[in-house]
């Protein structure tokens, strides 16, 4: 019921005369995942890497570090992406995890249609939700970032570590992004979505 209602959304949101072949509610995987783009006003200011800021990041997850974030997400998750800084997978991060203020959750829904890969984010969403609150997040759901199905090399899902579940999107620059959904749900839908870019 849940799939059928994010595909009804998207294929509203897809072109005139678009076909969605294929949809999924996933996340990004948890690891190290591409840098994100450059920005245009921002002056570089990275630091280096230290042991120090990594044990701090361990004793103290509020404080962080980009580079010691990198290296924690590595060791305890592994690599979710790979990328340089405006890639397609560093700008496909950016923008279903952009910085959020508010800092409320959003659903990512990912979807193929015969010309694009399509990534969108649903309206805020609430931990204990009723029937208005679910309608009115879906009613404000948006296209957040796509690619034309050309840029897209491969897409396959597959094991990573314990998850059976995981969807490697790979783009004809070199980078790749890794997304999955709980172990819980059923990895169906990924798999559709895996063999319609591929297909």
């Amino acid at each position: 019921m849940e799939e059928t209602r994010y595909r009804d959304r998207i294929g509203q949101l897809a072109d005139p005369g678009e076909r969605v072949l294929a949809s999924a509610k996933a996340e990004v995987a948890n690891g190290a995942t591409p840098p994100p783009p450059p920005e245009p006003a921002a002056p570089e200011t990275a630091g280096r890497a230290t042991v120090g800021s990594v044990l701090l990041n361990v004793l103290a997850p509020l404080a962080t570090w980009d580079r010691g974030d990198r290296l924690v997400d590595v060791i305890a998750w592994g690599i979710a992406g790979r990328g340089a800084p405006g890639s397609a997978a560093s700008r496909l991060h950016r923008a279903v995890n952009p910085l959020r203020p508010d800092g409320r959750l959003r659903h990512t829904l990912l979807a193929v249609t015969d010309r694009r890969l399509l990534v969108c984010l649903t309206g805020p969403v609430k931990l204990l939700a009723n029937q208005a609150d679910e309608e009115r997040s879906l009613a404000e759901t948006g296209v957040a970032w796509s690619a034309s199905r050309a840029d897209v090399a491969s897409a396959r899902v597959g094991w990573h570590r314990l998850n059976p579940k995981r969807l490697r999107i790979d783009f004809t620059d070199g980078s790749w992004l890794a997304f999955t959904v709980p172990i819980a749900e059923s990895g169906r839908p990924l798999r559709a979505l895996a063999a319609a870019l591929s297909g």
